[in-house]
């Protein structure tokens, strides 16, 4: 990470994202046809929810910050951790919640 003075806001948002945690497979391969969905009672969505801070330079940098299993948990979290990143600086926000080998 580059050392910047100024509010975390201005260089960070955040974001939840939806991980799916299936190990089910999406499609049934045929030979006769290029693919065909498996019936719906065989497939359990089991899904894992991430915060994300996004980096907005460059949108594909992306650091975790917490994972949950429901999105009221997520959300909610993430509510919290907008309010840190609004009255935080840049470096205090990055001390307080991304993993120590990023700095």
């Amino acid at each position: 990470m580059s050392k910047s003075i100024g509010n975390a806001a201005d260089f960070y948002r955040l974001r939840v994202m939806t991980v799916d945690t299936t190990d089910a497979v999406d499609l049934e391969w045929r030979d006769d046809i290029l693919y065909r969905r498996p019936p719906a009672e065989t497939i359990v969505d089991e899904a894992a929810y991430t915060v994300e801070a996004v980096l907005l330079d460059d949108e594909d940098t992306t650091f975790t910050l917490g994972s949950f299993p429901d999105r009221g948990a997520a959300h909610e979290w993430l509510k919290s951790r907008e309010e840190d990143l609004a009255e935080m600086t840049k470096s205090e926000f990055e001390g307080a919640f991304f993993p120590q080998g990023l700095l």
